[in-house]
């Protein structure tokens, strides 16, 4: 182009002039061209048709360095609009690279580096201190700080032992792991992760298929427009043509829509991108817009507002009774049981470092409770209603007293056996009304049930859960629910935690579906945050639902359109304030490149807008909303 440019300013034959311009439109429209003949092939008319034409019509009123400069800036914005969006999905692409391509096996000849893709469920591998995991499993053996920030975007890492789940992908702290495998290669969390943004970066935005369909129409347009800036001039008016087919050629490029359908996906896969390296997944760009909207938030409970594990919040002990000695004796008959409550119990001791005892005689009665001698005391653990009663309890060895007033509900005298258990009475009540589950631990002493103390159970909320609903009421959001299939008593505990607004309690999912809709009618947008099977329907009827990628089930996950990969809640405000700016950018694009070809047209029709500089504001317009785009890959919540 600059040689044909400079060429008869500086004296050069007319060859090296014509050559330069030659090569300039040969390499400035080679790709065009292609674009354009197949998009006649398909009896469309789209951009690059456009712009092959005016580059022609200006090389046909002897305008070839204007053609040319066309051809190069249209060919440099390309360059640069996929460079943006390349950026967006580097984001993703880099994912590949973390998950390494083979695991330490541990077999019974050694340890044996294997192909992950060969490693099938159960077989245990061996992790040395800064090794990034293979795969997903459970911590057999050893402990150590694993940082999951690529997958989970949390910036801190976490500490894993036995029997905590590691992902595939993330990073090895100072510690030795053995991890049996829980799924295969083709089923982690990195590999569904990479799947899903993968699918949401070919699912468009709302606004994107608007602008799809509207380009075609558009484009003929522009085409119609031209011809009419010949015809009206030249047939009507006797202008020359030369300067009537100029003035077309440029209202042609000048009206051209590049940067109007560029502006949406370079804003909206940086999104997806953005979030993708913060732990969150949106499925499509449609739900980047979406989740811009939302205007109404309802919560499942379990799992999502709590951390959806029983753990044991409160040890009560009775007078005289040492709070580790009443730990010791209810974790060591617990042990031998594989009800849920037992199992917090026994995970309370292991976290305390109580030692568990020797337990002889170990009897449960479903519903009811358990029991055993321990170090030859006969402990019984069980509510009320049951302790001493059935195969469980203990008229099995002769105690005559009855359950109902052993913890002294029934007045127990001063100085007896119900002494210790009329203290109790009072924290068994309070405990009760913060929604908790509570169980005696007793002693059978000569006939008679000596309380020990008392335990009580929760589904704990999950730290960080009332600042999530009181930021999303700052963001704007004008209801915030919560449903529930648990009780009225435990929905009003947690409400009463987390500050929500509303509470549906003893729903069934298709109770969840109905409620859903309603908070829809009456908002106009809703999303729903779930984990579990019961949650797919309600998901799939929000504007947006929302999962726990971690606790999440497989149902779960299938059905939402965000995936917070770290169960993390205080995640969402951060994604919709995401969405948020994506969309302010995504309406800034717009209506700037609106604005430019509105002003080049008004310029060209008053004061004669010469080519060149159609041109520049053509394609700058284009470079400048796919760089607005870009920026959000740098996104940080205030």
């Amino acid at each position: 182009m600059l040689a044909g440019l400079m060429g008869p300013a500086v004296g050069l034959p007319q060859w090296v002039t014509w050559g330069g311009w030659t090569v300039s439109y040969f390499s400035g429209g080679w790709f065009g061209v292609i674009a354009a003949f197949g998009a006649i092939r398909r009896f469309e008319v789209d951009i690059d048709l456009l712009m092959i034409l005016a580059a022609l019509g200006a090389l046909s009123i002897g305008a070839p360095f204007e053609g040319a400069m066309l051809l190069f800036l249209f060919s440099l914005s390309n360059v640069l609009q996929d460079f943006a969006i390349g950026k967006s999905r580097q984001a993703i692409r880099a994912l590949m690279s973390l998950r390494p391509e083979t695991a330490m096996l541990v077999t019974g000849s050694g340890v044996v580096e294997t192909a992950i893709e060969e490693v099938e469920p159960d077989a245990v591998y061996r992790l040395r201190p800064g090794d990034r995991l293979p795969l997903d499993g459970v911590v057999t053996t050893g402990e150590s700080e694993v940082d999951q920030a690529s997958l989970t975007g949390e910036s801190v890492p976490v500490v894993r032992g036995p029997g905590d789940p590691v992902f595939g992908g993330t990073i090895n702290g100072s510690g030795s792991l053995e991890v049996r495998v829980t799924k295969r290669a083709g089923e982690s969390a990195i590999a569904r992760m990479i799947a899903l943004v993968e699918e949401a970066q070919g699912e468009k935005a709302e606004t994107q298929r608007i602008l799809d369909r509207f380009e075609q129409p558009y484009a003929l347009l522009v085409i119609a427009m031209t011809a009419v800036a010949v015809a009206i001039p030249v047939l009507i008016l006797n202008e020359a043509w030369d300067p009537a087919f100029y003035r077309a050629m440029t209202l042609m490029v000048a009206a051209s829509p590049c940067a109007l359908i560029i502006s949406t996906p370079a804003a909206v896969l940086s999104a997806i991108a953005a979030g993708a390296r913060n732990g969150v997944l949106f499925k499509g760009g449609v739900f980047v817009e979406a989740l811009a909207t939302v205007r109404s938030v309802a919560f499942d409970k379990t799992g999502t507002l709590t951390a959806g594990e029983t753990r044991l919040t409160d040890l009560v002990p009775a007078e005289g009774v040492d709070p580790k000695e009443l730990l010791a004796l209810a974790a060591s008959v617990q042990a031998r049981s594989e009800h849920h409550l037992a199992a917090a119990t026994v995970r309370r001791a292991e976290g305390d470092g109580v030692e568990l005892l020797n337990v002889e005689d170990f009897r449960a009665s479903v519903g009811r409770g358990v029991a055993g001698r321990v170090d030859g005391r006969e402990i019984q653990i069980g509510n009320r209603l049951h302790l001493a009663v059935g195969s469980g309890g203990a008229s099995d060895h002769g105690t005559a007293q009855k359950s109902d007033d052993f913890l002294g509900w029934e007045g127990g005298g001063a100085g007896g056996p119900h002494a210790r258990g009329s203290d109790l009475s009072a924290e068994h009540a309070r405990l009760s009304d913060e929604a908790k589950t509570v169980v005696a631990v007793v002693e059978v002493q000569d006939g008679q049930l000596v309380p020990l103390g008392l335990l009580a159970f929760a589904d704990t909320v999950r730290p960080g859960a009332a600042a999530v609903v009181e930021q999303l009421r700052r963001m704007g959001v004008v209801e915030v629910a919560m449903l529930t299939g648990d009780t009225r008593t435990v929905a009003d505990e947690v409400a009463r935690q987390t500050g929500i607004d509303t509470i549906y309690a003893e729903v069934l999912p298709e109770g969840k579906v109905e409620i859903v809709k309603e908070l829809r009618a009456r908002h106009g947008t809703v999303l729903m945050v779930g984990d579990g099977v019961n949650d797919a329907p309600a998901l799939a009827a929000a504007t947006v639902g929302v999962a726990m990628g971690g606790v999440g089930t497989d149902v779960a996950l299938e059905t939402a359109d965000l995936v917070l990969m770290a169960d993390d809640i205080g995640k969402l405000p951060w994604a919709m304030e995401l969405s948020r700016r994506a969309r302010r950018t995504l309406i800034a694009n717009l209506v700037f490149a609106v604005a430019i070809i509105i002003v080049m047209i008004g310029f060209i029709l008053t004061i004669g807008l010469p080519l060149p500089l159609a041109v520049i504001g053509h394609e700058g317009s284009t470079v400048l909303v796919s760089l607005n785009g870009l920026r959000l890959l740098a996104f940080r919540q205030k």
